[in-house]
């Protein structure tokens, strides 16, 4: 099984390319996703998170939730609260991974893709057969951004602040997949990498995995999301 990390800055069209991937029959993990799940009712975060942020609680009862709105709020000019967050939510989100892939390969999936948004920042791309980057024009890519709720000119730039530059990230890959233009290209260019994809022998599942595991146990929050 072929582990394809897939990745790109904030308003890229990552979604467009992993809707394409999953259509020609690979199997998707979306790490925003999971944290969705995680700070939902009954998430494994949500009472943890809580713990240090009570301010962010939203509903009552089985309803009882995360404001994710709320909680960004709080940390989103505050560092150490962030670092307090990751070290809830990353190893859970890790977790999470190594489950998808152990059920993938069961599964028989000859191709299993990571879909994590700081994939090159926080060295995952080490646990990965190959890396794809989706990319478009900044012009492009701050007219989708700046035109979600809740978002600001203030708000992209601490975003993009964290992020690697797209150009480092072309750079690093072994695919990249142009966004910015026609959509039914992005998607046939998908496609086009998976089709190469399928004839490569994965190596990273579940060796490099394994050594990661042990590594993280000897660290605190030593995981992606």
């Amino acid at each position: 099984m072929v582990v394809l990390g897939l990745t790109g800055s904030i308003g890229m069209g990552k979604t467009t390319v992993a809707n394409a991937l999953r259509a020609w029959g690979a199997a998707i993990w979306d790490a925003d996703a999971a944290v969705h799940r995680l700070l939902g009712p009954g998430g494994a975060a949500l009472d943890p998170v809580l713990a240090l942020f009570p301010d962010a609680a939203a509903g009552e009862g089985a309803g009882r939730q995360v404001d994710r709105g709320a909680l960004g709020a709080r940390v989103f000019a505050d560092r150490q609260a962030l670092a307090a967050l990751e070290a809830i939510l990353h190893p859970l989100v890790r977790a999470g991974e190594r489950h998808f892939l152990a059920a993938s390969q069961r599964r028989g999936c000859r191709l299993a893709v990571l879909d994590v948004p700081l994939l090159f920042e926080t060295g995952g791309e080490a646990r990965c057969d190959a890396t794809l980057v989706v990319s478009a024009p900044a012009f492009v890519q701050r007219a989708r951004v700046l035109g979600r709720a809740r978002m600001s000119e203030e708000r992209l730039a601490a975003i993009l602040a964290r992020q690697m530059t797209d150009g480092e990230k072309r750079r690093r890959a072994d695919f990249v997949v142009s966004t910015g233009l026609d959509r039914r290209e992005s998607r046939h260019a998908a496609r086009r990498v998976a089709a190469r994809l399928a004839a490569w022998r994965g190596t990273r599942w579940p060796c490099c995995w394994a050594d990661a595991l042990r590594s993280a146990q000897g660290t605190e929050g030593g995981s992606d999301a």
